[in-house]
């Protein structure tokens, strides 16, 4: 029987290399428990809304007018909406050529585009060009998009924390690249070592890779360490004097919970180090409406900034976005409400300060909550949360339970929390879909179960992780506790 295109031993190998453990194993199995009526708690992914997050008003308001612009025309808009929403909206669908039904540029709408560069210029200090922004499906895309233009083959190697948000392994698995690794420290709070660094880059080159770029994420994920700004002056040095592109995943930039190292951009860095450096290194600066206290996962709306990029590159990058044609243009309105949210005086200020303030210090709480209910369980260690949307503990499993993970043919930490989804409904990700060290296990869940949910959750882990630890170990245990 003659072999057709799709079928499995004639699709791009490629394909079959790039794995997305966020939705892997432990999701589908998830997903098998609900459909038998389980109750499933999905902390495996950052989507706050899916956990009960509720959206703030003004985005919505505007994206409903936007969405049906016959609303505009009733003579009782003014009774449901506020006028600075009906304001914003009748502005955004001025910006579009026909409404959110009609293709944009490619690059996105202009306006916001700048609205987006005016955002970035106060946060920095420094002008940002709207001509080197482009909106994206959410950060992801813009990551993808990127990676596609620096990767040539498996010859270029990327530079990639781990661990690592692995949609970085499995696009440059996907693009044919070489994933070059350097590893986070945890016990130095998972800080990064520049000569770890330097060594990982040059047993790439003596493997004949080409080291291309490097990718920060800053905040981390799923690690939750907040830079500084002398570990991100020290990046940039390092990518100057190798020639590296340095991409900055900055998704979580709102989403800090301690008050030593606030969030500061890789671009605020570059440009107040000065000439030449600030000349002359090559900057992809990445962000979305998905995280933050935002949470719009699936409103798709992101962006990427280009500093240093020569001019025929990014008509490149330019030429691959048309292809598409448009990026989505609500994601756009919600991305235009981002950074240019109400004002003071504005009707809706008041409300979106509360709203945005309170889902901060929310999660602020989580962070502390998860936190120190981990490391109060039998074999668990964990650093606290700085930023981002999720814990990162270290499960320290006996020598019998890593036998028993291999008598059923999964890795141990994987054993493990398909153990824990089966017992408490609670779905994580093995730190195996990370990258971890050789014989260290983790696991990776999102801060973002309701606050009044989380010490039930943390009890239903401990009792479970407890009971464990006494099935495989016996009464000998550690605590951080």
């Amino acid at each position: 029987m003659s072999r057709k295109g799709l079928d499995y031993d004639q699709i791009n190998e490629n394909v079959k290399k790039a794995q997305y453990a966020v939705r892997g194993e432990l999701y589908l199995r998830a997903s098998e428990l609900q459909k038998e009526g389980k109750k499933i708690i999905f902390t495996n992914v950052g989507n706050p809304h899916a956990l009960g997050q509720k959206p703030l008003t003004f985005p919505r308001q505007v994206v409903a007018l936007c969405q049906a612009p016959f609303l505009l025309d009733d003579p009782n808009v003014g009774l449901l909406f506020p006028a600075d929403a009906i304001a914003k909206a009748k502005l955004y669908l001025s910006y579009t050529s026909g409404g959110l039904g009609a293709y944009s540029d490619s690059r996105g709408l202009p306006g916001i585009r700048k609205e987006v560069a005016e955002f970035i210029g106060r946060r920095d200090g420094y002008p940002s060009n709207p001509e080197l922004i482009y909106l994206t499906d959410g950060a992801s895309k813009g990551v993808m998009q990127i990676l596609q233009t620096v990767i040539r083959g498996n010859g270029d190697g990327i530079l990639v924390p781990v661990p690592q948000y692995p949609l970085y392994s499995a696009a440059i698995s996907l693009f044919g690249g070489s994933l070059v690794p350097y590893y986070l420290e945890e016990n130095a709070n998972w800080g990064l070592d520049i000569v770890n660094l330097r060594q990982s880059v040059a047993e790439a080159r003596f493997k004949g890779i080409t080291v291309k770029a490097m990718v920060i994420i800053n905040p981390g994920n799923p690690t939750g360490q907040c830079l500084s700004v002398d570990n991100l002056k020290e990046i940039l040095r390092f990518c100057h004097k190798e020639n590296l592109v340095l991409l900055g995943d900055e998704v979580y930039q709102q989403n800090v919970y301690q008050d030593e190292r606030p969030f500061i951009s890789s671009r605020k860095v570059l440009l107040d180090m000065g000439p030449p450096i600030s000349k002359e290194l090559q900057l992809v600066s990445f962000h979305t409406v998905s995280k933050g206290f935002l949470g719009e996962c699936g409103q798709r709306g992101g962006y990427f900034e280009m500093t240093n990029i020569p001019p025929e590159s990014v008509e490149e990058i330019y030429k691959v976005a048309s292809i598409s044609l448009s990026p989505n243009v609500p994601g756009m309105i919600f991305m235009g409400c981002m950074v240019s949210p109400p004002k003071p005086g504005d009707i809706s200020y008041d409300q979106y300060v509360r709203e945005s303030t309170g889902i901060l210090e929310s999660l602020r709480k989580r962070a502390h909550m998860m936190t120190d209910g981990f490391n109060s369980c039998k074999n668990v260690v964990c650093n606290f949360t700085e930023g981002a949307m999720y814990s990162f503990p270290q499960v320290k499993l006996p020598p019998k339970a890593i036998e028993a993970a291999k008598q059923a043919g999964k890795v141990p930490d994987v054993f493990y929390c398909l153990k824990l989804l089966e017992a408490t409904g609670i779905s994580t990700v093995p730190g195996s879909g990370f990258g971890q060290k050789e014989g260290v296990f983790h696991l990776r869940t999102t801060i973002l179960p309701a606050e009044e949910d989380m010490p039930a959750i943390m009890e239903s882990f401990k009792k479970f992780n407890d009971a464990f630890m006494d099935q495989y170990e016996g009464n000998s245990w550690y605590s951080r506790m």
